[in-house]
């Protein structure tokens, strides 16, 4: 151009800032600084939004003294890209500032507001700012329901999607992505299966985010039949669709078929990055297969360009431990080219714990209580490490430490849904109103089990009690307990889906792979490590795990 006013400068670096291409916006703002022009409020806004995409927090404070030289800092599009600008930055209280002296507040800042405090963890606040807007729009909505859903509270974030279905807002691909993510951190299966018919309904089935999002909600509700059927179906691809299916047979303990779907990937020319191989990376590891794990590993960066980061080294360390090379993954902990993590160490324990390593284990369990001394998580494992070795003493004294440092532990529980409701059980729990029928059921499969060739296996009560009273304990475990729920609430033939927030007890995954064949039901049980998926006696995971 011969020449340039201002509304071309504007035009071209709004242009920029709009399309993703913030780096080249701020260095266009900063030549055109340099030229002398005069600035307006487009253009202020403009080149905030881009500091905002950037994440670029000392730029964007920089320009807003330059808005306050000017006098732009009152305009209302400047007010809101700063609100925007701060809280992506998570400065909430930045933006709390400007928010609260803004003159005028429209959607875009008061929704600016309720991603930042969402992004901070915060949602209280930021429900209370969504019910005080004096009108929503559908990025207000889709707002708080992604709020609710990324700070791990799915429930919120469906109900609230639920009222959102009865105001005349129109849902968009971010609506259906966000509800989904909470699905899938619930792993309620038929709710998600019903807003996949609306998804249908609302055109977007062939929008590759929500199809990805789909994809990831099978996964995590261990429907891995439907999650390969969906990708089959995905008009487009792209690379969140291939890591999810890779990552949805990783976790359900199919390995192969993860490293299967890889091997096609690369055949389209998908590049891989660092979350590819730690789905190809965890699906070694739940399968045991140790001489691939390695492979791939050693082949990352050499034929992949992919540099490994703490995750993938985290990854190797539990493929080498599970498979009993103890030595060889601390070996790999301490030539690492960074401080291992709490994630690092925790795998190394773990391993510990499925080979009753007691010495090594300590050591380790050690290093944790300095990372985190308020995790209860390395105190229970060490404990139990000792409790599984008969060392009471020293198990109780790992108790007495616990409990002079204030540490509390998670208490075990599973859940399961039926008819759209979730149905919640503890170790011994007596509060479900159909309690007799799920515990005679109980009893009537323990008898059917011991006539099979089952034996309780009371080292998994990591309590020094008699050993009747051992057996007593065993039978009454929440999975078991939501097992005989869903044998008696949910119709003959049908698969039974039961979730975990701990580890399964070892008892109770040889006990459910019998009720699978007694039953003639396939059982799928999602802990807090992977899915198994027990069908006529036998389980996913090959007794690895």
């Amino acid at each position: 151009m011969p020449e340039r006013d201002t509304v071309s400068w504007n035009a071209m670096i709004a242009g920029y800032a709009k399309n993703g291409l913030a780096d080249q916006a701020l260095a266009l703002y900063w030549e055109r600084w340099s030229s002398g022009l005069r600035q307006d409020k487009y253009l202020v806004a403009s080149v905030i939004s881009a500091c905002a995409g950037l994440l670029d927090l000392e730029q964007g404070k920089t320009i807003h003294a330059s808005a306050i030289k000017i006098g732009l800092l009152s305009d209302a599009f400047v007010e809101s890209a700063l609100v925007d600008m701060y809280a992506k930055c998570r400065c909430i209280e930045d933006a709390q500032q400007v928010f609260k002296k803004m003159s005028k507040r429209d959607v875009v800042s008061w929704t600016a507001m309720i991603s930042g405090y969402s992004c901070c963890g915060n949602v209280v606040d930021a429900r209370q700012l969504f019910d005080k807007m004096p009108e929503r729009n559908v990025f207000s909505w889709n707002a708080m329901v992604g709020g609710y859903a990324q700070n791990g509270h799915g429930e919120e974030a469906v109900r609230l999607w639920r009222q959102m279905q009865s105001t005349s807002i129109k849902m968009n691909n971010v609506t259906f992505v966000g509800v989904l993510s909470a699905c899938a951190s619930l792993a309620v299966l038929e709710q998600g299966r019903q807003i996949q018919g609306l998804v249908i309904r609302s055109g977007f089935v062939s929008d590759v985010v929500v199809g990805s999002a789909l994809l990831d909600m099978y996964s995590k509700c261990g429907s891995v039949e439907s999650a390969r059927q969906h990708f089959e179906e995905m008009p487009q691809r792209d690379l969140i669709s291939w890591n999810s299916m890779i990552t949805s047979y990783a976790q359900n303990g199919y390995g192969k078929e993860a490293l299967q779907i890889f091997e096609q990937m690369l055949q389209v020319g998908m590049k891989a990055n660092h979350i590819t191989f730690i789905g190809v990376l965890s699906g070694c590891n739940h399968a045991g297969l140790v001489e691939e794990g390695c492979r791939y590993f050693d082949s990352m960066s050499r034929d992949y360009f992919v540099t490994p980061i703490i995750e993938h080294y985290s990854c190797m360390v539990d493929i080498l431990g599970r498979a009993g090379h103890l030595d060889k993954a601390l070996d790999l902990i301490k030539n690492m080219p960074f401080e291992p993590n709490s994630t690092v160490w925790g795998a190394l324990l773990g391993a510990c714990r499925v080979h009753g390593n007691t010495k090594l284990g300590k050591q380790v369990a050690e290093c944790l209580f300095k990372l985190e001394p308020e995790n209860p998580g390395p105190y229970v494992l060490l404990s139990n490490i000792y409790s599984a070795a008969g060392m009471w003493e020293d198990a109780a004294k790992i108790r007495k430490f616990m409990k002079e440092r204030g540490v509390n532990t998670k208490p075990a529980y599973s859940w399961i849904e039926v008819n759209n409701k979730v149905h919640i059980f503890y170790v011994g729990d007596r509060s479900n109103p159909d309690r007799e029928e799920i515990y005679a059921t109980l009893e009537r499969l323990a008898t059917e089990m011991k006539l099979a060739g089952y034996i309780p296996d009371i080292n998994f009560v990591l309590h020094d009690v008699e050993e009747e009273y051992k057996e007593h304990l065993l039978l009454y475990h929440s999975e078991k307990l939501a097992v005989a729920f869903g044998l008696i609430r949910t119709p003959p033939g049908t698969p039974i889906r039961i979730f975990k927030n701990l580890r399964v007890c070892g008892d109770c995954h040889t006990a459910i792979k019998l009720i699978s064949t007694i039953a003639g039901r396939e059982i799928v049980v999602r802990d807090a490590i992977r899915f198994h998926h027990f069908r006529e006696g036998s389980c996913s995971c090959g007794d690895y795990w």
